[in-house]
């Protein structure tokens, strides 16, 4: 192939996600907060209405899956969704912050079903998109390539929201929060359509799999006999549950516990500008060591980060240089996240005959929507029960809680997650090994030992 086949390629797989990181940050970053303080909706049911419509949503997730695993057309299993739901995505994110002239129990409801309604629009683009990697390429340093692409483009995306959004809230809407949310959705909803349809345009898979139709009996003979994947798939809680309490208690941290709403925008735009550093020297360490001992290093780096924000308190210099370490970590651990999801579909192929790329992705997408959900309901529960009272100085009670979200529990969660992938994840051990099975056409024996995660070794 090709070197500009390739970039053609890798650009056109990246962009997608630079695309669905444009609503998706628009969500992670800004959506609580402007549901509370522009919408005026209560924490409480704000909180409330994230679990049930991630939990519905979780549902839809692993229907997608499974049409994917079941859809076959001259473009491929995954790559038509990315055209048949750019145009109802775009649409979704602006009437997502629209704010209707009802009142408090008309706007929880409509901001219930917009939620909901975008939700299952991005799970339409999004599952297609993170299944679509197994079907791009065989070779897992062009998997590790491809994935770091779409970090730097997705990051690139988060960091143009991350930046701009309040910038232009503020320049587009005058002074009126209300107006300057809906106007900054509009335009990041045009630009993600647009992307999408680039996207569309420029991957294609090559990788073709003559399978029988997907079942979910199928599904669950393949799941239940891949540990590797059921490792990934704990971590999954873990890995995003910290992310998104994080990014979800960012906004509230900077305006309530420092006291500095000009800090905000730089320290958003640093989370998401500095992973792509982070993300650019994950190849470089994949070829030195082993994915999980990446993932280790790169999360103690994002360690490092948080307790130096913990003692920094609201001194502004301490603030600024954690947020960098810290991001720096998250960038490199994300990265070779995206690379290791693919790896367990190899291994579910290997072990079971069965490829369920489609239905891996969504559980996984829905695993990290019930992390989002979670943060998000816990968030809300905390703030309420703490005394948070939008636009008005915070208790002491309500600040702890605060920085709880921000600090505290994302830093209890990847120390958690540290031990975990560091005492289960095995699949690097016998990769190589699987995929030259796999392209030999050798399947494995299923009373293979090596992933039973009471023989575990040390790391």
């Amino acid at each position: 192939m090709s070197t500009s086949t390739l970039w053609r390629q890798r650009f056109g797989y990246g962009i997608a996600d630079l695309s669905c990181n444009l609503v998706w940050q628009m969500i992670s970053l800004y959506l609580m907060y402007f549901y509370t303080d522009v919408m005026g909706l209560p924490a409480y049911y704000v909180g409330l209405m994230f679990l049930v419509a991630r939990l519905v949503d979780g549902v839809a997730d692993v229907l997608m899956g499974l049409v994917i695993d079941n859809t076959s057309t001259r473009w491929g299993r995954c790559r038509p969704y990315l055209l048949i739901g750019a145009v109802p995505f775009g649409l979704l994110c602006v009437l997502a912050f629209y704010v209707p002239d009802f009142g408090t129990t008309g706007r929880l409801i409509y901001a219930f079903i917009t939620y909901l309604c975008l939700s299952f629009l991005y799970t339409i683009v999004n599952i297609p998109f993170c299944a679509m990697l197994p079907f791009l390429t065989s070779e897992s340093k062009e998997r590790t390539t491809l994935s770091t692409v779409r970090i730097l483009l997705g990051s690139l995306g988060s960091t143009i929201v991350a930046v701009a959004t309040l910038p232009l809230v503020k320049t587009l809407g005058q002074g009126n929060q209300e107006h300057g949310f809906l106007y900054t959705a509009m335009v990041f909803g045009v630009v993600a359509t647009f992307f999408l349809l680039i996207s569309f345009r420029n991957v294609e898979e090559k990788i073709n799999i003559n399978a029988e139709p997907m079942t979910l009996k199928r599904a669950w003979t393949s799941l239940r006999n891949n540990p590797p994947w059921f490792v990934f798939a704990v971590n999954i809680f873990l890995m995003w549950g910290a992310f998104f309490f994080q990014t979800g208690a960012l906004v509230y941290f900077f305006n309530y516990y420092v006291g500095n709403t000009e800090l905000t925008a730089l320290i958003a735009g640093i989370s998401t500008f500095v992973p792509l550093l982070g993300t650019l020297t994950v190849p470089l360490l994949a070829k030195r060591m082993k994915k999980r001992h990446v993932y280790l290093v790169a999360s103690t780096i994002n360690l490092i980060g948080m307790a130096v924000m913990i003692f920094a308190g609201v001194n502004v210099i301490g603030l600024v240089v954690g947020a960098v370490i810290l991001s720096l970590g998250a960038g490199q651990r994300t990265a070779i996240y995206f690379s290791m999801q693919a790896d367990p579909v190899d291994y579910g192929v290997w072990k079971t005959g069965i490829n369920t790329a489609g239905i891996l992705t969504s559980i996984n997408g829905f695993l990290g929507k019930v992390a989002m959900a979670g943060a998000g309901a816990i968030t809300g529960i905390m703030l309420s029960a703490n005394g948070y009272v939008a636009n008005h100085v915070q208790s002491v009670d309500a600040l702890f809680a605060i920085k709880a979200c921000y600090l505290y529990i994302p830093a209890a969660l990847i120390i958690v997650s540290m031990f975990w992938i560091g005492k289960f994840y095995r699949l690097d051990d016998q990769y190589e090994k699987i995929r030259a099975d796999l392209d030999s056409g050798i399947s494995a024996n299923t009373s293979d030992p090596v992933f039973n995660l009471n023989k575990s070794r040390a790391v």
